[in-house]
């Protein structure tokens, strides 16, 4: 079991993989969260409910290999922010990728496949992302790994699902209906549920107290 650090009514931050029980649906909602805000909590909500997960386990990565690290605070500071954002029983803030010294997400759902083969996992992905997910590091075996759930930010999600990765998935996108049993799929699979309400963003909040 992974030693945790607890933060009072606040969700708990582990260093490790947070305890779970076999067999459980659990949601992997990874970001460099800078800062955390209530839409992602919005979005971990959602996907909790509509996937009917067991937990869901905000992945706060040390940094993003797509992003300039300029302005990313230190990553002690967005764990313990990220967990009174996501202050919940059922949602784990984990460090994991720190302490397995993992860089990409497609090293981590491969470690956690053969750690892990009885956990049903699900990768939490927000709209943008699904836009640029072409870019990440083998994205292919991320697919090819995990089912995906997709929650749109505010507004259309015509652009996104017009990016390159979108219509190479095409193929494999599953209705609404299937979100409950999402985790039960073999991928690749992704499903898209109805997006959240606030606009917030990360970068306008960096610009807001810049």
């Amino acid at each position: 079991m992974s030693r945790s650090i607890h933060i009072a009514r606040d969700s708990r931050i582990y260093e490790g993989l947070p305890p779970h029980g076999r067999g459980q649906r659990i949601g992997l909602y990874g970001g460099s969260f800078n800062p955390p805000h209530i839409g992602h909590r919005q979005v971990a909500l959602r996907a909790l409910r509509l996937l009917q997960l067991d937990q869901v386990w905000w992945l706060v990565t040390p940094g993003n290999p797509l992003k300039a690290p300029h302005g990313l605070k230190p990553l002690r500071e967005r764990l313990e922010a990220t967990a009174r954002i996501a202050s919940h029983p059922r949602f784990k803030v984990t460090a994991i990728e720190n302490r397995w010294h993992i860089r990409f997400t497609a090293d981590l759902v491969t470690r956690l496949a053969v750690r892990e083969p009885a956990t049903r996992f699900v990768w939490i992905m927000g709209g943008d992302n699904l836009q640029n997910f072409h870019l990440w590091e083998s994205w292919q075996e991320i697919a090819a790994s995990v089912p995906i759930a997709i929650v749109p930010r505010p507004g259309s999600l015509s652009a996104p699902l017009a990016a390159p990765a979108a219509r190479a998935l095409a193929p494999y996108r599953q209705g609404n209906e299937s979100a409950a049993c999402l985790a039960d799929l073999r991928a690749p699979a992704f499903v898209v549920l109805p997006g959240p309400r606030t606009p917030v963003s990360s970068t306008a909040l960096r610009a807001a107290s810049g």
